[in-house]
């Protein structure tokens, strides 16, 4: 086993959050200059082929890398490595047939969906995005494979080919096609087969085939993030050994791991797959709901929003409906941050929590639990206050100052209420993965997506509610699931989490933390001179960026006096001992 090193739960957290963090870095940087690029009809283009790409990409790659990582930590921990080579290979056949079908329905269903919308400017951009599916499931058989060796850096370091692949390739031929066509509008020649008489109609021509080129960056950063798994695989290899492989007995047939890798996976299907369909009717029922909401008492929604409405332009029911949609939309760019670090966790957990389940490690199982609820609460409860309490100065920070702030605002700081629950669920979903209960969230998800519907399609459609019924919606949601999987997990398990430690400390250090970031803020407001300098920095903002400097400041320090940072923790994580042994010569750890 020389040579193959395992990283601990929160060690290969680690490595993933700085990986997510650099992608949606990336991300944002990507966005602002391809918005330039294409324009907001452009995005409009891009954003109708995810609508058809992401449900079909996200159901293709559904369940099989979780049945991968959890059968190979499984196979390790009883040290069957020769079923580890076994799975890899099978993995691989499954994920080909199943990223030839997801790339050829959204090929297929590319002409009638956007035939359907009269949205044919689309089509170009789904033709370019299909074949990320093939790539995107080709690749995660190695993302999950390294996962379940408890190696997260190549997936990690994938990730970042993948963003940086997206950004080159998405800007990059995006410039040289809007540059084309310009180039064929100035010298009289046709755009892209249309023959323009002015520079709009130039623009309007080009811009289907511009998004279609940003839009083809997803693919070649798949394709980029493939070639450094498969080109590392072939180099570095898994560090299993001759010696482990001759001593290890033989492996179970194909047919076998097909069996136990579906029987894993296709609880996650149907899961993703009622999910994906509850996220369409949802979309469409609140906006439907909004649009009642809107007719019926349209006097109540002016009055609720008396300061957005005194700001915004004239509008008629239709467009103060697409309104009111707009700003919750704005506000879910924030909702989302803190559950996608947290489901690092999760992914992390699968492998740790499967092997000690494998050799019914009781002490593994419940630190692992233990770690991965402390550590996300850790997380969630200082950033969903801080989302409640900064709202509005965020948005202004990130989007600068408009008349549909306030009423993001008021969305954004009503999801940072619970941002908590929104944080657990996923590693949740992961734990019960890993220990064979993929089923238990299935169920959880049915019960709750049917309640999130319901609720939406009673309280969106009245007035006094309107768009904010969507978050009691969501509430219930996650309520639902979360509560339901953390009582399968703890009888599953038989482990008794210790309240104190995972829930009520890390929300006494966030209530300081978020006091904090209140009061530094409020003060500086008072003591700075009012200034603007555009419409995204002013007095407000540097104030609001000082009080969350200050609550950072409050919340170590809160942590490190009411010994909110376990030593089980702090030991999984890099220098881990050194850095326990630092923290124990104060006292400053539980």
């Amino acid at each position: 086993m020389a040579g193959r090193k395992k990283q601990s739960l929160l060690n290969g957290a680690l490595v993933l959050v700085v990986a997510t963090a650099f992608v949606e870095i990336v991300g944002v940087l990507y966005k602002i200059p391809l918005t330039e690029l294409i324009g907001t009809i452009g995005r409009g283009y891009t954003g109708t082929a995810f609508n058809l790409y992401i449900p079909i990409h996200n159901i293709a790659l559904a369940g099989l890398p979780v049945a991968i990582s959890k059968l190979v930590a499984q196979s390790v921990a009883e040290g069957k490595f020769n079923n580890v080579k076994k799975i890899y290979k099978i993995a691989l056949r499954m994920f080909f047939v199943a990223g030839t079908v997801g790339t050829l329905l959204v090929l297929a269903l590319a002409y009638p969906y956007v035939k359907s919308m009269d949205a044919m400017a689309s089509l170009p951009s789904i033709i370019m995005i299909a074949p990320a599916v093939f790539v995107c499931c080709v690749m995660a058989t190695y993302r999950g494979y390294y996962s379940g060796l408890r190696n997260q850096t190549p997936t990690a370091l994938s990730q970042m080919c993948e963003v940086v692949g997206k950004l080159a390739f998405g800007l990059g031929l995006a410039f040289v096609v809007q540059r084309y066509g310009m180039h064929c509008f100035e010298n009289g020649m046709p755009v892209y087969g249309t023959q323009c008489a002015t520079v709009e109609e130039a623009v309007m021509a080009l811009t289907p085939y511009a998004s279609a080129a940003s839009i083809f960056g997803v693919t070649m950063g798949a394709v980029s993030s493939l070639l450094f798994l498969v080109l590392r695989h072939k180099i570095v290899g898994d560090k299993i050994t001759k010696e482990e492989l001759e001593s290890s007995p033989a492996a179970d047939t194909g047919k076998n791991i097909a069996k136990m890798m579906l029987t894993i996976a296709v609880p996650v299907v149907v899961s993703t797959l009622v999910m994906n369909i509850t996220n369409l009717i949802d979309s469409w029922s609140i906006q439907a709901r909004l649009q009642y909401a809107v007719d019926s008492g349209r006097s109540i929604i002016e009055a609720m929003f008396q300061e957005a409405m005194a700001l915004a332009p004239e509008m008629d029911n239709v467009q103060l409906k697409s309104y009111l949609y707009g700003a919750y939309e704005i506000a879910l760019d924030f909702r989302n941050l803190v559950p996608t670090i947290t489901t690092t966790l999760g992914m992390s957990a699968i492998p740790v929590l499967a092997e000690a389940w494998t050799l019914k490690n009781k002490l593994m199982i419940r630190s692992s639990i233990e770690s991965v609820m402390r550590v996300a609460m850790l997380i969630s409860l200082p950033a969903g206050i801080g989302m409640a309490i900064l709202s509005e100065d965020l948005l202004n920070i990130m989007y600068g100052v408009s008349d549909s702030i306030t009423i993001s605002a008021t969305v954004m700081a009503l999801y940072g209420c619970f941002t908590f629950i929104m944080a657990a669920a996923q590693p949740l979903i992961n734990m019960l993965q890993a220990i064979g209960r993929a089923d238990v969230p299935m169920k959880a998800v049915g019960f709750a997506a049917v309640a999130k519907v319901v609720v939406n399609f009673i309280l969106v459609g009245i007035p006094g509610m309107n768009i904010l019924g969507a978050i009691v919606g969501t509430f219930c949601f996650y309520i639902i699931t979360v509560s339901y999987n953390l009582n399968a997990l703890i009888k599953e398990t038989g482990v008794n989490l210790n309240y104190k430690s995972v829930f009520f400390k890390p929300l006494l250090c966030a209530l300081m933390c978020g006091t904090g970031a209140w009061a530094v803020s409020g003060i500086c407001r008072n003591v700075f001179p009012s200034f603007e300098l555009g419409s995204r920095i002013s007095a407000s903002t540097v104030s609001a960026v000082i009080g969350i400097v200050a609550a950072v400041i409050i919340y170590v320090l809160a942590l490190l006096f009411t010994k909110s940072i376990v030593r089980d923790d702090v030991k999984m994580l890099p220098k881990g001992e050194k850095i326990c042994k630092i923290l124990e010569k104060y006292d400053l750890i539980g």
